[in-house]
């Protein structure tokens, strides 16, 4: 790598780590900006191969870099949860003033209300057809125009859209021929997902009967696994291919060929975020225990793209979010430990 990528923009000074009890997975950043002297929200989901799993919220001060748990905001989840949302707009109807709404997808979609000492389940929503078998959820992506709108990806194939307010589904599609991995928002009625078919394809809920694809892996039926649409330019998005270290970069406007591959990872590529308020600005996490920020220029060079920054963790990262709210802020989440990094 050459010289011109700084460690220095990641340094030590500039983390604060939380240690749990239990290996971590998902993790969500509160969409709710944290006043003056309060703290943002920050929920964990352990990841444990048995029924009973838990999910933890905690209380993060950007100005004392401390991460303080909650245990009466703690609270059991039936399997590891595969993601955790809050709520993406901070002055929704469906929010009450002092309480976040928390989605998590697992066996099913459920919703909590995270209040000031108690978290409630609102409602658990199951599209099976018999209430004896649920195909687990793999991921699910909250609609930040529409907030009633939650889709689903499924390992039965399926997309599901539901209607969180009425508690009903607004429509499911099959819409992959395997395994569906993720789901990402783009516009209102507009989503995209990622299969083990190893194809990226783009859907309208006002055509149902059709979809785009937009990529294929390269090798026929390299599953791809996870989508991170750019939300300050829909014209790209990114994704990740199985035991792969390359992140693609998509141009909707251009499909079937990357505007760009980004591959200075020295293993798999485990997990990807957009910056929230920088169309340029992506970062990358995986099992070279390395998180990556990159800035993608205008035109990519013959050699590729070095990153911009890099932060080194103790072992294989498998999870990252980059804070909305505060935007400074990147989580990244390793072994038993949620680090929170200053970029």
């Amino acid at each position: 790598m050459d010289n011109s990528t700084q460690e220095s923009h990641l340094r030590s000074e500039n983390s604060v780590t939380y240690e749990s009890p239990y290996p971590l997975y998902a993790m969500a950043f509160s969409s709710t900006p944290p006043l003056p002297s309060s703290h943002q929200r920050i929920a964990v989901g352990s990841f444990i191969e048995d029924y009973t799993n838990r999910v933890d919220i905690l209380s993060f001060n950007p100005d004392s870099l401390s991460i303080r748990p909650h245990p009466s905001l703690s609270f059991d989840h039936p399997y590891p949860p595969t993601k955790l949302m809050f709520h993406p707009n901070a002055h929704s109807s469906l929010r009450k003033s002092s309480s976040d709404l928390l989605a998590t997808s697992g066996d099913y979609l459920r919703l909590w209300e995270v209040r000031e000492n108690s978290v409630d389940t609102i409602s658990l929503l199951n599209n099976s057809k018999t209430s004896e078998f649920c195909a687990p959820l793999t991921s699910f992506d909250w609609n930040d125009i529409e907030p009633k709108r939650i889709g689903t990806s499924s390992i039965d194939t399926t997309c599901t859209i539901w209607d969180i307010e009425k508690g009903v589904v607004e429509t499911q599609l099959i819409a992959h021929d395997k395994e569906v991995y993720d789901i990402a928002w783009g516009e209102a009625r507009v989503f995209a997902s990622v299969s083990a078919d190893g194809s990226v394809r783009i859907f309208d809920l006002r055509d149902k009967e059709h979809s785009t694809i937009i990529y294929e892996s390269p090798q026929p039926d390299t599953p791809l696994l996870r989508l991170a649409w750019n939300k300050q330019d829909l014209r790209y998005m990114a994704t990740i291919l199985m035991d792969s270290n390359r992140i693609v970069i998509l141009d909707i406007r251009s499909p079937t060929m990357p505007v760009a591959e980004l591959e200075r990872h020295r293993s798999s590529v485990n997990a990807i975020a957009w910056a929230p308020q920088s169309y340029r600005h992506i970062c990358s996490a995986g099992d070279d225990s390395q998180a990556l920020i990159w800035e993608l220029p205008t035109v990519a060079g013959p050699n590729g793209i070095d990153p911009m920054s890099m932060y080194s963790a103790a072992t294989e990262i498998n999870q990252l979010q980059w804070s909305a709210a505060q935007p400074d802020w990147i989580a990244i989440a390793f072994a038993n430990k949620m680090q929170l990094l200053k970029v």
